[in-house]
Formats: C-alpha cells, sequence, structure tokens
C-alpha cells in the first residue's frame, strides 16, 4: 500500500484552487487561449481524469460544485446553462467572460468564508 505523507494530502486538497490560479495568471499557458469556455472544458476534464484514478472530491471541489447555483442566483437567471455559458452571456467576449470567471469566483468565496462564519 502507497503511503501518503501529511504534505502531500495538503497538496491535494489545495490543488483546484492552486490550479485555477496559475490558469488565471497564465490562461495561454494551460487553455492555448484566455477564453471561459476552454477553462469549462479544461475543468471538466480535471474532473473526469479525477473520476477515473476514484479520487474523492475534495473540500475545495465539493465548495466549487456550488459555483453553478450561486451564478444563476447572482444574475437571476433560472436556466440549463452552464456557469460558462451564463458568464459569457453577460460580456459576450471569450477573454472578457475568463476575467469576470475569475471576479465573481473571489465573490463567491467570499460569499461562501461568511457563510460558514
Amino acid at each position: 500500500m502507497i503511503q501518503i505523507s501529511s504534505n502531500q494530502k495538503k497538496v491535494a486538497e489545495e490543488y483546484l484552487n492552486n490550479l485555477l490560479n496559475k490558469i488565471k495568471k497564465r490562461p495561454g499557458m494551460y487553455l492555448g487561449k484566455a477564453s471561459i469556455t476552454r477553462l469549462k472544458i479544461f475543468l471538466m476534464g480535471y474532473s473526469i481524469a479525477r473520476g477515473e484514478l476514484g479520487l474523492d472530491l475534495t473540500e475545495q471541489e465539493k465548495q466549487f460544485s456550488q459555483f453553478q447555483q450561486w451564478v444563476k442566483r447572482h444574475y437571476q437567471i433560472d436556466s440549463n446553462q452552464g456557469w460558462d455559458q451564463i458568464i459569457l452571456s453577460q460580456v459576450n467576449d471569450e477573454k472578457l467572460a475568463l476575467n469576470l470567471f475569475f471576479d465573481l469566483l473571489e465573490k463567491f468565496y467570499l460569499d461562501n468564508d461568511k457563510k460558514l462564519k
């Protein structure tokens, strides 16, 4: 059986937000170009890979899974559209939508922090 150190567990728990921060700083390196659609596809691949490996969701991933509903409430939209399409519909530009995603994500985490306190 493989032993996992507490440091490795911490890195695994914080990986999603660390990855998103890296993408925010250098979207072209991770997505090819700054695009909210490409980010959504990238994150779907990330999620599928973790599922294929049989990995449980981290706390960050569980929290992020609520982002879809938060975006719908934020824009008061009752739709089956994904968060990416809702955000894109607000600015009609892939790069601007990606920037808006990161702004909204920060607000989402701030709202969740307030609820936890």
